[in-house]
Formats: C-alpha cells, sequence, structure tokens
C-alpha cells in the first residue's frame, strides 16, 4: 500500500489527526480575505461580459499573418467599439464587438477584410442581439437561484437545517472567488463559463455531502457518551475523508489543467478559458470550502445547541477528573526518593548504648551478688 494509502487509513481509523476545527478562525481568516479581495476586483475591474450577454457581434477571419495587436487596431477604428482578439489554432483571427447592430456590421467587415488585405466573403460574421444577451443573463441568474432553493431544501429534509445554511455558505463563498478570479484575471464571460460555475457547484455540493453523511453517521446518539464533543466528532469526520477529498479533486484538476494551462495557454484555443477557468477555480475552492468551511460551521452551529453546550461541559469536566487522577497517580508512583547514604530506618524504640543490653551478653538486674 502507498504512504498515501497509509496515511488515508491511519486518518480513518483516528490514529492520526489534523485539528481542523480548533484552527477554524485562521480558515475563517483566510476565506474573509480571499472573497474581499475577490468583491474589489468586482467593483473596480467588472466582468468582462461577451457578446452573448450584452449583444454585438463575431467576424472570423481566415489565416492571415496580422498581429493579434494590429487587428484589435483595426476593429477598433472600423467599428469605433472595443474589440476583443483571439489568435485561432488555425491561424485566423476571432473578432469580437460589443455593442454593435446590424447594420453597421456589415461596413465593419468590409472595412477589416480592407484593412487585413482579405476577401470580404471570406470573414464569417455571427451578430447577437442585446436583447437576445439580456434573456441569456437572466435566465442564467434564475437557474443559479433555483439551484440555490433546491440545495437548501434537498440538506435540510436529508441531514438538517444547520447543514444546509453551512452548505449555502460554501457555495456562495465559492461563486465569489471564482467571479472574482474572471474580474482580476479580465477572461471573458459567456455561456460556456455559466455553465462551469453550475458544474463546480454540483461537484463542491458532493463533496460537501460526503463529510456531512460521515459526521452525521458519528453523532448519532452522541448525548448518550461523555468522551467526545460535536467538534471532536467533526473533526473526525474531516480527517476520515481528508484524503478521499484531495484524490477526487487531483483527478478533476487534472484533465482542467491540460484544457485551461495547455489548450487555452501553450496551443492558442482562447474559447476553453471561457469554460476551463471557472472549472478549475470552482474546484479548487469547492474542496477548500468543503474542509475549511462548511464543517467548521456546522460545528459553530451545534455547539450553540443548550443539549451541546451541556455535553461538552460534561466531556470537559471528565477530562479535567481523569488528568487531575493521572497526575495523583504519577504522584504517588514517583514520590521523593530515598538518599542513597541514608541510614536505614527503625522501627520501635532504640535501645540506650549505655544499656546493659547493649555491650554484649544478657543483662543482669543490679544488686548484691549471692
Amino acid at each position: 500500500m502507498s504512504k498515501l494509502g497509509n496515511l488515508g487509513a491511519r486518518l480513518h481509523r483516528g490514529e492520526i489527526s489534523y485539528d481542523f476545527i480548533g484552527k477554524r478562525k485562521i480558515w475563517y481568516g483566510i476565506s474573509i480575505l480571499i472573497t474581499i479581495t475577490a468583491i474589489v476586483g468586482l467593483a473596480v475591474r467588472g466582468l468582462n461580459m461577451g457578446i452573448d450577454f450584452q449583444g454585438g457581434a463575431v467576424f472570423t477571419t481566415p489565416k492571415t499573418s496580422v498581429s493579434v495587436s494590429q487587428a484589435e487596431t483595426y476593429a477598433e477604428d472600423a467599428s469605433g467599439h472595443d474589440a476583443v482578439v483571439q489568435k485561432l489554432g488555425t491561424g485566423g483571427l476571432r473578432i469580437q464587438i460589443a455593442g454593435m447592430d446590424t447594420e453597421k456590421s456589415d461596413a465593419t467587415k468590409a472595412q477589416l477584410a480592407k484593412d487585413m488585405k482579405v476577401d470580404s466573403e471570406s470573414i464569417a460574421a455571427d451578430l447577437v442581439g442585446p436583447s437576445w444577451g439580456d434573456q441569456i443573463a437572466n435566465k442564467a441568474w434564475e437557474g443559479l437561484a433555483i439551484f440555490m432553493v433546491l440545495v437548501v431544501i434537498y440538506l435540510a429534509i436529508a441531514f438538517e437545517w444547520r447543514m444546509a445554511v453551512a452548505a449555502l455558505v460554501a457555495l456562495i463563498h465559492d461563486i465569489t472567488i471564482t467571479t472574482g478570479i474572471y474580474a482580476l484575471v479580465g477572461f471573458e464571460v459567456t455561456p460556456g463559463t455559466i455553465i462551469g460555475l453550475l458544474t463546480i457547484l454540483g461537484y463542491s455540493l458532493y463533496d460537501t455531502v460526503v463529510v456531512f453523511d460521515s459526521l452525521k453517521e458519528q453523532t448519532k446518539d452522541i448525548t448518550k457518551q461523555t468522551r467526545f464533543t460535536y467538534s471532536d466528532i467533526a473533526n473526525r469526520s474531516i480527517n476520515g475523508t481528508l484524503v478521499r477529498s484531495i484524490n477526487t479533486t487531483v483527478v478533476a484538476l487534472l484533465p482542467v489543467a491540460g484544457l485551461l494551462f495547455i489548450g487555452g495557454g501553450f496551443l492558442g484555443a482562447g474559447t476553453l478559458n471561457d469554460i476551463s477557468l471557472s472549472l478549475f477555480v470552482g474546484l479548487a475552492a469547492g474542496a477548500y470550502s468543503s474542509i475549511f468551511i462548511a464543517t467548521p460551521l456546522v460545528a459553530d452551529l451545534k455547539e450553540a445547541e443548550p443539549q451541546m453546550k451541556a455535553l461538552r461541559k460534561r466531556v470537559l469536566a471528565k477530562r479535567a477528573q481523569a488528568a487531575a487522577e493521572e497526575e495523583m497517580a504519577e504522584t504517588r508512583v514517583g514520590g521523593p526518593e530515598e538518599p542513597d547514604d541514608a541510614a536505614p530506618a527503625v522501627v520501635g524504640p532504640r535501645n540506650q548504648p549505655s544499656s546493659p543490653r547493649n555491650r554484649g551478653g544478657r543483662g543482669r538486674p543490679s544488686g548484691k551478688r549471692r
């Protein structure tokens, strides 16, 4: 068995563990810092919405020697709008211009063909109206809201409302971080991005439910014992499923990393970035939130219950009593040692040296000898 397998088995049996719950304030602080950074990125830079959401035109050119920067200049001069240009694997260019109507697209296409010295008929043009883009955006938000509601209802029925609240907080945490990364990086938001977001929310929820299921199983009749608090068992649940979560996350991230770094970065297939970045960031954030956010938050909510507070008092009192008894036992066993040259202890009255009995022979009473 591999070292990781041995580690997982020892974690599952409780032979070793890491105190995730005890250090939850550190994880909360890290998450708050990352979330604030994402919100600032969204507020300052905003999202680079694709033409599918705000309308515009997409021009695809044949293979050309024109650079990306030159094509951006040509497109902005011809249309009067900002343009986003991506190099395709075929050697052609994909030029996106937002906020353009049908009438102006024909003139822009002709001017691009003239500037780039290609045939106008060889440039493919796709137009998206702004009203259609608004409908797509609204449907995406509606789908996300319905997904969240169904998740909360399901978890409240299958587990309890505290776990549903914790899972919802973890999902919002994942969405915020992923969208903040998109704002900071500047990648375009397309329908593929929305698909990626919904995919990673499902993955994050799966990872969280695995820990919650273990926690639910181990906390049955928890108030009938005095060995563990709810936080102790929650920590054991995280450690017991830790290696499984790491394995599933790494296996899922490897192909997504190939799409993002090799396909979108090295090979220049920029359209892959739309979905691969959301998947990559979301999968990592989902694995983090299920371990460091969702379960510690459940422990905090449960520890606020009166019965869990009473259980904690009993457990801590028993531990304090056991520690005191152990300390007393160690004191009795390892008490002060006698020095090596000390005189042996004498039990009973000491004999006086002047007594006849101490000079040898049997002593006789004093008096005249007959």
